[in-house]
């Protein structure tokens, strides 16, 4: 009979430390700026023998990964840009362990505003605006070598929960013998919108200091290609105005129509993405039927005998079953093999692409099953 260790290989692997809470404070004088992060970094490389040799003298420590997380956090120049922390934070431990060869970094940031008081914004103090979060994924890549580190990096929102009462509509659908939806010219429309865009591959420039606590931004607000690009502190915003005004102003002709649409503005507005991603469950609300009593509230447009200037619509919001559209939107000069097409079914995805849109919707059915 085989032994256990002829009937199987290690084919791959990652570690490192998550749920780094880091809140960091940068005075400049009397006005402060705040950011909070839960970071998380996950090492690879020849680490194969801690494994399977039970070998720890190649393990960097989960709690040193931790350590060196929070050094950075208060030395780095670039921790109010969450990008440019997440790759310094893969720049440091790529450059620093020889024996590590890749650095995945992820960070949630949660979103603190300035109040205002008659018009002016406080400067520090600060009050939780939502409970959606910037996320940034960021690949350190030292496999061609500690001299030419490449990186790769998304970004985006999650949990952005929007609805309109009005301006959304969704008729002329297919219908057959399994059609029971009644077609509306104005609906409630309601979503938790998770956005995510994906720059092209980045160079970087390898640390020169012994300590490798060095990381130079190659490009400088008013270089060629700065705009929109991953070190353009502008782009966030960008995506997330794009996203919101479009859903506002848009008379909706589907979920799917609007979604083109924002995607085709974050496109244009920033020349570094390449491609954009959205998953989005539709919130359904559901008129309450009042006939038992004498009221019409299912009827579009039926006004109100005590209040005759007010429109009443009563509706109850359900949480399941509930539609769910994903979307995948390319730059055209990108991928030229998409510009003319007009196929949805089976797009040829990158591994990555693969990981990233399997992950999202692990991550959609994990919430929907914690509602209960």
């Amino acid at each position: 009979m085989s032994n256990a260790s002829e009937l199987s290989t290690l084919s791959y692997a990652r570690y490192g430390k998550t749920n780094v809470r880091v809140f960091r404070i940068v005075r400049e004088g009397k006005w402060h700026h705040t950011v909070e992060y839960s970071v998380e970094t996950l090492l690879e490389g020849d680490i194969e023998t801690s494994y399977t040799e039970a070998d720890n003298s190649v393990v960097v420590a989960t709690d040193s990964v931790k350590n060196i997380t929070y050094y950075l956090a208060k030395v780095s120049p670039h921790i109010l840009s969450a990008e440019k922390f997440a790759l310094h934070i893969g720049t440091f431990f790529a450059s620093k362990y020889a024996h590590i060869h890749k650095v995945h970094v992820t960070i949630e940031q949660l979103r603190w505003k300035r109040i205002s008081i008659d018009g002016q914004e406080h400067q520090h103090a600060f009050y939780r605006d939502g409970d959606d979060k910037r996320v940034i994924k960021a690949v350190v890549d030292a496999t061609a070598g500690k001299h030419a580190l490449t990186a790769s990096l998304t970004s985006g929102v999650v949990d952005l929960l929007v609805l309109k009462s009005s301006g959304s509509a969704f008729e002329n659908f297919w219908k057959d013998e399994y059609t029971t939806l009644v077609p509306v010219d104005d609906r409630i429309f309601s979503t938790s919108i998770d956005l995510s865009y994906t720059f092209p591959n980045i160079k970087l420039v390898s640390p020169q200091d012994d300590a490798k606590l060095e990381f130079q931004i190659p490009l400088k607000d008013g270089d060629e290609g700065f705009k929109g690009s991953v070190w353009d502190e502008d782009v966030p915003k960008r995506a997330r105005d794009a996203t919101l005004q479009t859903f506002a102003l848009d008379e909706s002709a589907s979920v799917q129509a609007t979604l083109y649409k924002m995607a085709q503005r974050i496109i244009a507005e920033n020349d570094g993405i390449k491609d954009v991603t959205y998953t989005l469950p539709n919130k359904h609300y559901i008129p309450v039927d009042m006939k038992y009593i004498g009221l019409d509230n299912l009827t579009p447009y039926v006004l109100s005998n005590t209040f005759p200037c007010f429109i009443f619509y009563c509706f109850f919001p359900v949480s399941s079953p509930c539609s769910f559209f994903f979307f995948l939107f390319f730059r055209s000069d990108s991928h030229p093999s998409f510009r003319h097409s007009r196929s949805c079914v089976s797009p040829p995805y990158h591994h990555d692409q693969q990981q990233k849109v399997s992950t999202r919707y692990r991550r959609f059915l994990d919430k929907r099953l914690s509602l209960g």
